[in-house]
């Protein structure tokens, strides 16, 4: 017996025409068919009205066939977020949003409103919030006092680069027995009193596993549910996690033992930290080898690990992102994370493993190392793979190109509302540098686009909006744009969201197309094809595996 089908008619069905690495440039045309038939998982044709594969399906009756009529909406391939954080963003969700505040008063009033309405909570868990918020520098003594209960109060900073807690989250934490970690930073005052402020290697070898642990594996599986479901509603059926660790893989695993299944395509890069010696280092490496052995595209193709993830820097509203001169408001010049010599062994491990690689550069002179050490020890055929690149030369970008290293983006985060301390940090001159999207692609660099959710906004169509306009999808009456000449074109936009980024895990061969044989994720959605219209976009449903899992009229 057949397995159930539909066919969708009177539609516009996506067919992009840009393959990762092509120039496809800003007025590339899009091309759509008219309908697409999906039996079972698979999507099993797709062309237009005349077809014969059409009209047998429309002579098969209802019985055997489904005819849905889209009345001129469009089909796109299901939207593969290129890099996010599932178990972040699942706990994320619970936790209280301080995106919209501007000062310390601000963050301090909704603290307090908070803690009065939840006085249950054991932990007030924020996230969010912004150094330029707090522009004289946050510290525990901040937060002491918001709450009657004196609870630990802990913030995620909207990058996840730092978390700030007051004096009973630093209790909590043990905090004062932590030792130094190479790469990271935990803020002192004059005296040697901790202050508060744990960033980069301390916020991730530190603060990172005592969330973890303090939560249960119901509440970790709960909140990959959540992320998922959140990520059905924005129309995702694929995921790429970068920063996967063994909390949250066991997660996954339970959740998959209890439920069989994860309605979502997760690809996971495995986190390695700057421990103390090389060999402590190089292990990470060997347990993400060990991992992607057993779970592999082969055995497991909705849910493997497929490369490593380092961080190679901070950020630049922190201050602690790489750059080749120094910051412009205190001459500090700061150096990437890792050093070359660290990230060699590494780099050469991963490769000798089959290992994809993934490495986090967003200063100019992190980025000139990456590429440096991708372009002599990482095998092109295995797709390695910046992420973010948000500051960069121009010989970079054409160096991304001549040795096939993928751009995996956030057009979300050259959103002009959360750049306005770049100026003074580092400076107009090299303003006119950032997001350099358009030299990446000009250069032949394959995109992968992403949300880094959730330290951003993680609608698809608000990543497409910025990167095409160069404008705030936050706010959008602001009139500011971020180096518009480095803008993407629509199509390009859109394939880098979906074909681009299944590319970026060789996945390519399945998702991010609508084209016979290849799995039956898509979204149907109401728009208009043009860029300054992206971000009014309607999502109406979205199908996981030729099965329909979220709804807007549901």
């Amino acid at each position: 017996m057949s397995a159930p089908a539909t066919l969708f008619v009177n539609g516009r069905i996506f067919q992009s025409g840009v393959k990762p690495g092509t120039n496809a440039g800003l007025s590339h045309p899009p091309t759509f068919a008219e309908c697409m038939l999906v039996r079972g998982t698979e999507i099993q044709h797709v062309g237009h009205a005349s077809d014969e594969e059409v009209t047998t399906a429309r002579a098969a009756g209802p019985d055997a066939v489904t005819v849905r009529d889209l009345e001129g909406k469009t089909i796109l391939p299901g939207f593969v977020d290129g890099h996010m954080h599932l178990m972040l963003l699942g706990q994320a969700l619970n936790k209280l949003d301080l995106s919209r505040c501007k000062t310390l008063d601000d963050i301090q009033t909704l603290i307090r409103e908070y803690a009065a309405a939840n006085p249950d909570a054991p932990r007030i868990l924020c996230r969010s919030y912004m150094h330029s918020m707090v522009p004289g520098g946050a510290k525990a003594s901040d937060l002491d006092g918001l709450d009657p209960q004196d609870r630990p109060i802990l913030i995620d900073s909207k990058d996840l680069h730092t978390t700030w807690c007051n004096t009973a989250g630093i209790k909590d934490l043990q905090a004062e027995s932590w030792a130094d970690v190479p790469g990271g930073i935990i803020e002192r005052d004059a005296d040697g009193k901790l202050l508060g402020i744990f960033s980069e290697a301390a916020n991730i070898t530190y603060v990172w596993p005592y969330l973890a642990s303090v939560a249960t594996m119901q509440e970790r599986t709960a909140a990959i549910k959540a992320a998922v479901a959140a990520y059905h509603e924005a129309g995702y059926t694929g995921m790429i996690d970068m920063a996967m660790d063994e909390g949250a893989w066991d997660a996954l695993q339970a959740l998959l033992a209890a439920e069989g299944s994860i309605p979502m395509r997760i690809a996971a890069y495995w986190l390695v930290k700057p421990l103390k010696t090389e060999a402590e280092t190089v292990a990470q490496v060997d347990r993400a080898i060990e991992l992607a052995a057993r779970y592999n595209a082969s055995t497991t193709p909705d849910c493997r690990v497929v490369g490593i993830k380092v961080i190679c820097d901070g950020i630049i509203d922190a201050c602690t992102a790489g750059l080749t001169e120094p910051y412009s408001h205190n001459e500090h010049l700061e150096v990437p994370l890792w050093t070359y010599e660290q990230l060699e062994p590494v780099v050469k491990r991963a490769t000798q493993g089959g290992l994809q690689i993934a490495l986090h550069a967003i200063g100019d002179a992190t980025v000139t190392m990456v590429v440096d050490t991708l372009s002599k020890y990482a095998d092109p055929e295995r797709r390695p793979r910046v992420e973010h690149l948000e500051l960069s030369s121009e010989r970079d970008a054409v160096r991304l190109g001549e040795n096939r290293i993928t751009a995996s983006i956030q057009p979300v985060h050259a959103d002009p509302a959360i750049l306005g301390a770049w100026p003074k940090l580092i400076g107009e001159h090299r303003c006119k540098r950032a997001f350099a999207y358009r030299e990446f692609a000009d250069n032949g660099a394959p995109l992968a686009l992403g949300s880094d959710a959730p330290t951003a906004p993680h609608s698809p169509f608000g990543n497409a909006y910025v990167a095409t306009t160069r404008r705030s999808f936050r706010e959008p009456d602001v009139e500011t744009t971020v180096n518009p000449h480095f803008a993407l074109g629509v199509c390009e936009s859109f394939a880098a969201g979906t074909e681009g980024a299944a590319y970026s895990c060789f996945d390519d061969h399945r998702i991010g197309v609508l084209k016979k044989g290849c799995k039956a994720d898509f979204v149907i959605v109401d728009m208009a094809w043009e860029k300054e219209r992206l971000k009014d976009a309607k999502m109406e449903e979205t199908w996981y595996d030729g099965a329909r899992v979220w709804s807007f009229s549901e």
